[in-house]
């Protein structure tokens, strides 16, 4: 076993940040994990580390009375994979204990009225509410759906779908659209890795968020997974990369995981793919931000029946065009959304409410991670006075970007609902396109930092207006017999 030293020195420096104390395991724990890793000088130093949750509670994880050799390894994972039981499935599990209750492993959350004061706005008691386990969720009171609910299709008012362009937008959407069974391959996979994970960090959470569970993933999605030891925030530096390298190492002898790869970016991901479903995944430390987003998103998903459909079809647009890839200095989807939403917002007749505004309570970046699911529960669909067809809107989209928007002189924020003007901070100074996060409020478009990309992105938005304004038809900015989903 190596000296404990070792523990706190990798690649990108000392992680001392977070892993000063880890929770004590017994005998038979540590021996377990070491021979299911079959690399004992890799964990044995996490034994002297006592505070990966300093504000938690923790409750030991059963563990299964078997002892692995290296060779057992591959066999017992499957196993496990296979024992996975139905109940088990589509049970997303944002639980970090609560000041009332210890959370279930893999178990959907709903919520029924706590003692104490209420919230402070008669149509938000969620925020006040006490999640509770349970096998089924309850339908909810307001229009956002529950989490074993990916998608459902709804009927459209006759206005929303009246020419040739409003339905292609409509039928793509119908045909791409993540369903029921996709969504469940991901939260297998998520359960699965939930389990194997604990083996080596007891208090780890794994959490499904972005696309798979906002709303706007189509079935060709990529699924998104943030893995919280402690909420606050980390050193990506050190304390991500650190944490990511040792769940990479326990992925390697993982049956159903292949392909990990660990990207050192400023927000360090996993890369991996699930053999079983094929679906790609992205795996992140501690990025609570994300999951409180993803639920932010959900509420705007479903608030108006014309979001998801417009949000659909210009990220298909975006990827056809190839500026809807942060990683080569493009857009990415979630800034692509906030741009949607921030035009739905500020139109004389607004398509959809300014959330965060409107109900603070249920959208508080300080609210309980666990109870972040939970917080819009009781939100109304949005009666819009504007009934502008899914082509008008598709149309105004592109022409406000070409020819409104002062992307010099504006910063885009969902989070007001209207136009910021730029100022000298860090933050927006010498950006070419400024999208506030609406929650840590920094710059989601921060990866458009090369004035030639910056260049290709306005350009595609003026042509594409300009082609569409003219056709009235998808065919001509997007190739619907290209744009059909790969699985």
């Amino acid at each position: 076993m190596l000296p404990r030293g070792y523990v706190f020195s990798h690649k990108d420096g000392q992680s001392d940040h977070i892993f000063q104390h880890i929770l004590p395991h017994t005998v038979s724990q540590q021996r377990r994990i070491e021979a299911h890793l079959n690399v004992t000088n890799f964990i044995g130093p996490l034994m002297n580390v006592p505070h990966l949750i300093p504000t938690f509670q923790w409750t030991p994880v059963e563990q299964p009375d078997v002892s692995f050799s290296p060779n057992d390894v591959k066999g017992s994972n499957r196993k496990r994979r296979r024992d996975i039981s139905q109940n088990d499935l589509k049970r997303q599990c944002f639980g970090s204990p609560g000041p009332h209750n210890q959370p279930a492993r893999n178990a959907i959350f709903t919520s029924q009225p706590a003692t104490g004061p209420g919230s402070s706005r008669e149509m938000c008691h969620s925020y006040s509410s006490v999640p509770t386990c349970s096998s089924a969720v309850s339908k909810t009171g307001g229009c956002v759906p529950s989490l074993r609910e990916g998608s459902h299709q709804s009927s459209f008012h006759p206005s929303s779908v009246n020419d040739k362009l409003s339905q292609q937008i409509l039928n793509l959407f119908h045909a791409c659209e993540q369903q029921n069974d996709d969504l469940e391959k991901k939260e297998q996979c998520r359960a699965a890795l939930q389990r194997d994970i604990q083996t080596i960090l007891p208090c780890a959470q794994v959490f499904l968020a972005g696309s798979s569970l906002n709303g706007f993933g189509s079935r060709s999605s990529d699924a998104d997974l943030c893995l919280v030891i402690e909420e606050g925030k980390v050193n990506h530096r050190t304390d991500a990369v650190y944490v990511l390298s040792l769940v990479r190492k326990l992925f390697y002898t993982l049956s159903y995981i292949e392909r990990p790869q660990l990207i050192r970016a400023k927000v360090p991901i996993l890369k991996f793919r699930d053999r079983v479903s094929g679906v790609e995944f992205d795996l992140n430390f501690n990025n609570t931000v994300g999951i409180r987003n993803t639920f932010l998103l959900r509420t705007y998903a479903y608030v108006e029946k014309r979001v998801r459909p417009i949000i659909l079809v210009i990220k298909k647009w975006a990827s056809h065009h190839r500026i809807n890839d942060a990683s080569r200095g493009t857009l990415s989807s979630y800034t692509l959304v906030l741009m949607v939403l921030h035009y739905l917002q500020t139109l004389p007749e607004p398509v959809i409410p300014c959330l965060q505004m409107d109900y603070p309570e249920c959208f508080n970046p300080k609210m309980d991670l666990h109870l972040v699911p939970s917080g819009p529960s009781n939100i109304l669909a949005f009666v819009s006075k504007n009934q502008s067809s899914l082509g008008d809107l598709l149309l105004g989209f592109l022409k406000y970007y070409a020819t409104v928007f002062k992307w010099d002189k504006h910063v885009i924020s969902v989070r007001e609902a209207k136009t910021l003007p730029k100022t000298s901070c860090r933050e927006w100074r010498d950006k070419f396109i400024c999208v506030e996060e609406p929650f840590d409020r920094t710059n989601t478009a921060r990866a458009v930092h090369e004035k030639v990309k910056f260049e290709a992105i306005k350009a595609e938005f003026t042509e594409s207006y300009q082609v569409l304004q003219l056709r009235k038809d998808l065919n001509f900015i997007l190739p619907l017999k290209n744009t059909r989903p790969k699985r």
